[in-house]
């Protein structure tokens, strides 16, 4: 068992289901962050997507907005904004004033990956694969604009400097853990999808890891798929959503998130595919003891400070569930840790 206290977090995409419009999805995950605030969840963090139908997060800043405007505690940020598609400065602009207007609940979390397909990337920002190679400049240009400072440079973000909007690196190889040790800045790796890497950019990053004015010690997160009902048969009765979602985005087919259905022979062999089990090798289904017994597996194994539970299932009720039965396992794993 994992001998620390550790911090459990939402990410979310947005993601549409099929029959359901882009307000209803945007209430979803209001009411989904409004129930997260009450379950001691440390933060919700929303993904830049791009051309994409069954993700509703392209706008990051302003979803982000919208879900801080109706919390209290929580604290709400992207996972990220991929600096590549943006300006610096726009970026520090944007979160400097979220930052004014929810003072001390506001992170950014800053990717190199586009978020979309390169077609796509190349309408963002024609120049997007220049931009990705300097990542790092770009980081430390939006640390200049949140410096208290900067007020003496010719180029402000007035909205910025000096407030309080921490900064963590993602990744979901080993390029950004080198990133993030170099600058001693958090780092959260995208297990929930990017799998092969997370043992070896944990360790590059621990190993790495420069002491900085923002961390003494490395601060690692990672993300992991979770879905928890009360039975494992429901549990993965729901998870067929996250299944077919998975095995149309191989496969070229990509579609609203489809309602579950029973977990048919078929289903259950395309779902056993190498391609398919890799990408989802961390994604944790089933009752809460099922679900119990993994997590702490995992926690042993990782060492990681934080868990971003990630779950992408069809029924806005079922979501609010499992992450409700999820927030009972961390406790429960936290009081466990406190007791010994």
């Amino acid at each position: 068992m994992s001998k620390k206290h550790i911090a459990y977090s939402i990410l979310d995409l947005a993601i549409v289901s099929k029959g359901q419009s882009l307000s209803d999805t945007f209430k979803h995950s209001l009411a989904l962050a409004q129930a997260a605030d009450k379950l001691n969840y440390k933060r919700y963090w929303l993904a830049e997507h791009h051309n994409t139908d069954a993700i509703g997060s392209s706008a990051t800043s302003i979803l982000i907005g919208k879900l801080a405007e109706g919390t209290e505690r929580i604290r709400v940020g992207s996972g990220g904004v991929m600096l590549p598609n943006h300006s610096p400065l726009i970026v520090a602009e944007q979160f400097g004033t979220l930052g004014i207007l929810y003072p001390n609940r506001i992170d950014l979390g800053l990717g190199r990956a586009p978020g979309t397909d390169r077609e796509t990337a190349q309408a963002i920002r024609s120049d997007f694969y220049q931009a990705a190679q300097s990542f790092p400049s770009e980081i430390e240009k939006i640390q200049g604009y949140f410096s208290d400072s900067n007020y003496t440079k010719r180029v402000r973000a007035n909205v910025a400097e000096g407030v309080d909007v921490p900064l963590y690196i993602l990744g979901s190889s080993t390029d950004s853990a080198h990133l993030a040790a170099r600058k001693g800045l958090p780092y959260a790796f995208a297990s929930h999808f990017a799998t092969t890497h997370l043992y070896n950019a944990l360790n590059i990053y621990r190993n790495e890891f420069q002491p900085s004015e923002i961390l003494e010690q490395p601060y690692t997160m990672a993300g992991v798929n979770i879905i928890v009902a009360d039975t494992d048969e429901e549990a993965e009765r729901i998870s067929t959503s996250l299944y077919r979602m998975i095995i149309g985005l191989l496969t070229g087919k990509r579609d609203y998130m489809q309602e579950p259905i029973e977990m048919t022979d078929d289903l259950r062999e395309v779902s056993n595919h190498p391609s398919v089990q890799q990408m989802l090798k961390y994604s944790f289904i089933g009752s809460k003891a099922t679900v119990k017994s993994k997590v702490e597996s995992f926690l042993e194994n990782t060492g990681v400070d934080e868990l971003i539970a990630v779950t992408n299932i069809y029924d806005g009720e079922d979501r609010i569930k499992s992450y409700r039965l999820f927030a009972e396992i961390m406790e429960e794993l936290n009081a466990e840790v406190a007791q010994v």
